[in-house]
Formats: C-alpha cells, structure tokens, sequence
C-alpha cells in the first residue's frame, strides 16, 4: 500500500531581485510503501534537502504534486501547515532542535501540547516510548546534561509520540560518534520492523545500508535506486558505495553499471 506518492515535482529558486533562476528540482518522481524505509542520497546541492522540505511541507514546490494517504499536501492552507505536520509526520534533525531551557521530559512533550492534549493523555504516552528508546530514566535532566546519542534519542520520542504516518529525518547520524551512530541506527532499525515508514535524508554509506531502499539524486533528477532485498548491511554498504563512484565519475542516469 503507497503512503506517499511525489508526482513530477519540481522546485525553482528565483533570485533576490529576479535575474537568475535555479532549478533545485527538476521532474522528481518515486513512491513509498507504508512501512518502508527509505534513504536520500547525492552529494552537497543535489536537491535532497530540497526535496525533504518539500515532502514535510515547509516548503512548497514551483510545479508537481505530493499525496500522503491520498491528501495533496502541496494544496493545504498555509494556516493549516503545522496542524498537518504535527499530526501526520515525525521530524528527527542533525543538530537535535530540543529547547535547551526544557527538560527533556518537556522537549518530548511538546508536539502533544501544541495539539492541546491533556497530561493524562500524554503521560503513558511519554513513559512508552522513552522506556522503547531507553531514556525512562533521563527525562528530568535538561539537553545539556547528556551526550549527543542520548538527545538524538530524545529527538526520536519527540518525534514518534504522536504516532506519525512518516518519520522523516534529514542527516540524523552527522553529529554522533561512531558508538551512538550504530545505537541510533539499531533504533531506527527497531523502528522500521514495526512497520513505521521512514525517509532519510544522509550522507553516510552506513546509514544508508540500514535502509529497506536508497534514492541517489544528482543535479535535481533521481538517478538510481537500490533496492536491499536479501542482501546484508555490509553487501548493502558495498553496492552504495559503487553506486556513489559512479555517480562521483559522471555516470549517466540508470545506467547499466549500476545494476
């Protein structure tokens, strides 16, 4: 079952004061299952940040469409933005985002407050998905007071608490060390076998072979895809690394040797 279908998109920037124009995004095309994990890959300026924006709705696109459960996103009111947002996606950032005046108890609770739940509602809420990601005991301390794999972590309850129909997370691992980026991805990969759908923007070959799928963008444009199937992390690791070569070297779209 499609979740999420994005239908010739494109994104065109217009300068300052209009003389030059930049096609971020040329004629982007692909869909997602529900409960499929998916990874973005290019290098610097190749649009995948772009296109992440795009599909959570912070910014909308020169021409093309994106459907989540069959809603045009792209057509929702400007003042109905972050209603939509809260309810029906999760967001899971580099640099974290938690407000380091809130402890992290409150930093979790935020999204459920912003959409005007009662504390009743929201503590076994709370207590389930901090005890799943291993943080039960830390939720009084303030974001300063633990390491960078601890506040990712709390970024993910953040963004999970309100059950959302897609997780989207743009570079997650570039601000861990090696040892909280495996424990990370153990979560993510915890996540993806029950069934929550995830889109990752990154740039790491590691984080990547986690994922059920990888979209490489280039200049605007999906060149290849991969799909895992079988294969193991390090099989995956091996294919994305020669897919990037390729791409590096000027290889041309779909091309054979990507196979």
């Amino acid at each position: 079952m499609e979740i999420l279908q994005v239908k010739n998109l494109q994104k065109v920037y217009t300068t300052r004061f209009g003389g030059n124009k930049v096609e971020a995004l040329k004629d982007i095309s692909f869909s997602v299952e529900k409960g499929e994990y998916v990874a973005i890959m290019g290098e610097s300026g190749s649009g995948k940040t772009t296109l992440l924006n795009l599909m959570a709705a912070v910014d909308r696109p020169t021409s093309g469409y994106i459907l989540l459960n069959g809603k045009e996103t792209t057509s929702i009111k400007e003042k109905e933005l972050a209603k939509f947002r809260r309810e029906h996606l999760g967001f899971v950032f580099q640099d974290f985002n938690l407000l380091d005046t809130f402890s992290l108890e409150d930093n979790i609770y935020l999204p459920l407050v912003l959409a005007g739940k009662k504390h009743k509602e929201m503590e076994p809420l709370l207590m389930k998905i901090t005890q799943k990601l291993g943080i039960a005991e830390l939720i009084k301390k303030y974001p300063y007071e633990v390491s960078g794999g601890q506040k990712q972590r709390v970024a993910i309850a953040r963004a999970m608490i309100t059950n959302p129909d897609i997780l989207l997370a743009d570079e997650p691992t570039g601000a861990l060390d090696s040892k909280s980026t495996g424990d990370l991805l153990g979560v993510f990969e915890q996540l993806h076998k029950e069934g929550q759908t995830i889109l990752m923007v990154t740039h790491s070959v590691r984080a990547a072979a986690c994922a059920s799928r990888v979209l490489f963008i280039k200049d605007g444009e999906i060149y290849h895809q991969l799909y895992k199937g079988n294969l193991t992390d390090k099989e995956m690791y091996k294919k994305i690394s020669d897919s990037l070569n390729i791409l590096l070297a000027g290889g041309g779209k779909d091309e054979q040797s990507f196979i």
